[in-house]
């Protein structure tokens, strides 16, 4: 059983009681209205209060509460009054990926039988039945050697690996093994390959024997996916898509089951924003150019729902990607202010900032750099195709306790910095929806490529 929590702000009594409104009225389908409504914050209160509740036990991905959160999302594009991707009956876009995990493990190395604590491993192939050194390139990893590094050139090239890594790296090594035996999702097994970590200071391997099985299965996920068509005819701009996306997925629940990771911030947040940026533009009716509202699963194992969203699509018709994560908290710039990752690949900040100059604020670059945040979510993917794709945030990752944490709930979050970032996106993108902005291409041979076995 979930044990809820209690909110922690009175200020929010009012917003849970919308939120519990809302969730009745999704019971039965929506009839567009003839007059969009304006966005309000208001009703980006609601949106939130709904998406973290603890009735969806944290939106875990392949979770029956995943689909209730979908069927919410697709019940707001349905009332603002957009429209399914071509081709599709609704908004959901489902597909199926594989799961892989671990189940069992032996390695013998120069006679001597390795204990469990000592290995970890990635796969994409069922059996492995390793017996002589030939089978299988083997590296030695040094203690002074760049573990991280070295793990990230066998995973670009793929093929079959068998790693010795020195216990200065214990630690580092205890980090892989856990992500490893959680399991493995991949979109496709287009690459075959498998890396066996052995936690050992052997520099010389003269005989091996590693046996191992991986279970192999197929699961489905569902992005939601919406389309406010462009008003402009016969030209360029006619072609031209752009997207606002976020992740509705999270982590689930402890566990034991007595709580719930809301992911209020990450990426309720985000989510609320693209619902209500589309039902902004609806109200408005002045896109020019096509309008994508796509909410991704899957981000937190992966970031699959881009990954396969990105495939059913043509990256040079999508004139940029707003990628909308944890906006729920005031970033180190002030209160309702943001900031978005790679800045540098694209002049896409630069022409949002122009927009914003006459509301005297601005898109921030990125503050944490050595974070790697460009890679980390689901812009990637798209920038990978050349897309000006950048994630905004507001988060301040040096000083949040509640990323990835059971106290990411509402109660944790300032909704008038929110609702004003919200603004912002919708001030700062207009040039986007209109066709008058056009910002240039991500150089794609300065993205780092997709690692092929995990």
């Amino acid at each position: 059983m979930i044990i809820k929590k209690s909110l922690k702000k009175s200020r929010l009594t009012l917003a849970l009681f919308a939120g519990v409104a809302l969730l009745s009225a999704c019971s039965e389908p929506a009839v567009p209205d003839a007059k969009i409504a304006k966005m309000t914050s208001i009703q980006v209160i609601k949106d939130i209060t709904y998406l973290a509740s603890d009735d969806l036990k944290g939106r875990a991905s392949f979770s029956p509460e995943i689909d209730k959160a979908g069927e919410y999302i697709s019940q707001r594009f349905t009332e603002i009054g957009l429209s399914p991707l071509e081709g599709n009956k609704d908004f959901k876009q489902t597909f199926k990926v594989t799961s892989i995990v671990p189940e069992s493990l032996t390695v013998t190395l120069n006679g001597i039988a390795i204990a469990e604590e000592s290995l970890a491993m990635a796969s994409t192939i069922a059996t492995l039945s390793w017996k002589n050194i030939e089978d299988v390139e083997i590296h030695i990893i040094g203690e002074a050697d760049d573990m991280r590094k070295s793990l990230g050139a066998m995973n670009n090239a793929g093929g079959q690996h068998l790693v010795i890594i020195h216990s200065a790296h214990a630690k580092m090594f205890a980090g892989y093994k856990g992500y490893f035996q959680r399991g493995l999702t991949k979109l496709s097994l287009d690459h075959q390959g498998a890396i066996v970590m052995v936690l050992a200071d052997d520099n010389k391997i003269t005989s091996i024997d590693v046996n191992a099985t991986i279970s192999i299965t197929e699961k489905e996920l569902t992005n939601i996916v919406a389309v406010l068509p462009g008003t402009a005819k016969n030209t360029k701009t006619a072609n031209e898509t752009v997207l606002y996306s976020s992740h509705y997925d999270h982590l689930g629940v402890t566990p034991d089951g007595k709580e719930v990771f809301n992911g209020a911030d990450d990426d309720a947040s985000g989510t609320s924003a693209v619902i209500n940026l589309a039902q902004h533009f609806a109200s408005k009716g002045d896109n020019k150019r096509t309008l994508m509202f796509s909410t991704f699963t899957a981000e937190e194992i992966g970031g699959f729902g881009s990954k396969y969203f990105s495939q059913q699509l043509n990256p040079d018709d999508v004139v940029a990607m707003i990628n909308i994560e944890m906006i729920g908290k005031p970033s180190k710039f002030g209160a309702g202010t943001l900031w978005m990752t790679g800045m540098e690949r694209s002049n896409l900040g630069e022409l949002l900032n122009a927009s914003l100059k006459a509301n005297n604020t601005e898109v921030y670059e990125d503050p944490y750099p050595e974070q790697g945040l460009f890679y980390r979510s689901d812009n990637a993917t798209l920038a990978r195709l050349g897309v000006p794709a950048h994630s905004f945030s507001s988060t301040q990752l040096d000083k949040d306790q509640h990323y990835h944490q059971t106290s990411d709930d509402i109660s944790s979050l300032d909704l008038d910095s929110m609702y004003k970032v919200i603004e912002s996106l919708s001030v700062a993108t207009q040039g986007l929806v209109d066709g008058s902005m056009t910002p240039t291409r991500i150089d794609m041979s300065k993205v780092r490529a997709k690692g092929k076995i995990y």
